[in-house]
C-alpha cells in the first residue's frame, strides 16, 4: 500500500478527510452513498487505490483506500486506526442566538475550527429568524452539516453536537455547574478574567444584542456579563473572537 500522503512516484499529495456516519474498524469495508458521492467522485475525482482518511466522530481517524467508485456509491477498505489530533483542554459550549443565513453558518464553522465542544442555538427577542416544524428540522440538519464540514477541514475527530434550538429563558433556567458568560459590551468584567479551567457556556447575542430585560433575567440566573473590549463586534464575529481569546489564554493556542 502507498503510504498516506504520497503517490507512486513519491511526491506529496493531498489526502482527503471525510466524515462517515458508520462504525469504522480496520479490516472492515465501508461504503458512502448520498450527496457526498457526487462531491467525492465528480468534484474531488477520487479513484480506486487512492488513500483517504475517514472519521466518524469517535475520536479517531482511519487510513482507508478507495476500492470502488460508482455513480451512487463509493467503497473503501479501512486499513489503520490513526491517532487523531488532541482536543483542547478547554470545554466551551457556544450558546448562540440564532442569526440569519450565512451569519449562523460562519459562527458554527469558525467556532468548530477553534475548538467549541457543542452549540446551543437560542431564540431571543431580537432574533429575526423564525423557524418551526419541518423548516426548523431542516435548518438544524444543515447546521450540523456545517459543523461536520468544519471538522473535516480542521482535523477534529470529535464532532460537536448542535443541540435543538430553545428559548433564551428556558436555557437560562436549566441548572448547570458550568460557568455561564454572556458577551455584553460595556460590562465591567472582561472575558480574559474568566476561569477557563472548568466547563464554560459562552452566550452570544443576536444582531442588535440582548435587550435590558433579557440581560437582567440572565444575571438573575447567575450568568456573568463579560466584555470583549472597546469595540462592538457583529454576532458572527463575537463568538469566534471570544473563543480564540479563550484558547490563547488557557487552551491549545496558548503560547
Amino acid at each position: 500500500m502507498i503510504p498516506p500522503g504520497q503517490n507512486s512516484s513519491g511526491s506529496i499529495v493531498r489526502i482527503h478527510r471525510v466524515y462517515i456516519d458508520q462504525p469504522l474498524e480496520p479490516g472492515e469495508p465501508v461504503s458512502l452513498d448520498g450527496r457526498r458521492v457526487h462531491y467525492l467522485g465528480r468534484v474531488l475525482r477520487v479513484a480506486p487505490g487512492q488513500s483517504v482518511v475517514l472519521f466518524n466522530g469517535d475520536g479517531n481517524d482511519y487510513a482507508c483506500e478507495v476500492s470502488r467508485v460508482g455513480k451512487s456509491e463509493i467503497a473503501f477498505e479501512v486499513n489503520t486506526r490513526l491517532p487523531a489530533r488532541a482536543e483542547s483542554p478547554l470545554c466551551v459550549v457556544v450558546a448562540q442566538a440564532v442569526s440569519r443565513g450565512e451569519r449562523m453558518d460562519q459562527t458554527l464553522q469558525k467556532c468548530t475550527e477553534l475548538g467549541a465542544v457543542a452549540f446551543q442555538p437560542l431564540w431571543s427577542e431580537r432574533v429575526e429568524v423564525r423557524l418551526q416544524g419541518e423548516k426548523l428540522a431542516r435548518r438544524q440538519q444543515h447546521w450540523q452539516g456545517v459543523v461536520i464540514s468544519a471538522c473535516e477541514q480542521s482535523g477534529r475527530a470529535l464532532v460537536p453536537e448542535v443541540l435543538p434550538a430553545m428559548p433564551l429563558r428556558d436555557w437560562a433556567a436549566i441548572p448547570t455547574k458550568a460557568a455561564r458568560l454572556v458577551l455584553a459590551p460595556g460590562a465591567e468584567r472582561t472575558l480574559a478574567s474568566a476561569d477557563w479551567t472548568a466547563r464554560v457556556e459562552l452566550l452570544v447575542g443576536p444582531e442588535g444584542g440582548f435587550n435590558e430585560s433579557e440581560l437582567a433575567m440572565l444575571t438573575s440566573f447567575g450568568t456573568i456579563p463579560v466584555s470583549l473590549g472597546p469595540r462592538v463586534l457583529r454576532t458572527e464575529t463575537a463568538g469566534p473572537a471570544a473563543l480564540a481569546i479563550a484558547q490563547a489564554l488557557g487552551g491549545d493556542l496558548a503560547g
